[in-house]
């Protein structure tokens, strides 16, 4: 049920995905790659540490998952609560958050 409502919410609102879907495949494998280079070199923390310190202050949100913008070594990850989709940037390298759409 819960994934019907979500999958509703998304194609009744095609912009709230437009971040996601405005990289092409190529570019996204690119940042991953980007990411898992920078992660074994120490330049950025690895997502599971990103996720330690942002998912206890997103209290009542769904998690549903990250990108990564390999330039500005920006992870966005993204949260639903009470039907509104949250978008909170966290710098890859500090772990701290520099932007969220709730707030």
């Amino acid at each position: 049920m819960k994934m019907t409502v979500l999958l509703a919410l998304l194609a009744a609102s095609p912009a709230l995905t437009a971040p996601v879907m405005a990289q092409a495949p190529d570019q996204r494998r690119g940042d991953q790659m980007k990411a898992l280079q920078a992660r074994k070199q120490g330049r950025i923390l690895p997502m599971p540490e990103i996720e330690r310190r942002v998912l206890p202050q997103m209290e009542g949100a769904q998690y549903l998952g990250f990108d990564f913008d390999a330039s500005a070594a920006i992870y966005t990850m993204k949260f639903l609560r009470n039907g509104t989709v949250i978008w909170v940037e966290v710098d890859a390298r500090s772990g701290q958050i520099v932007g969220r759409t709730d707030r």
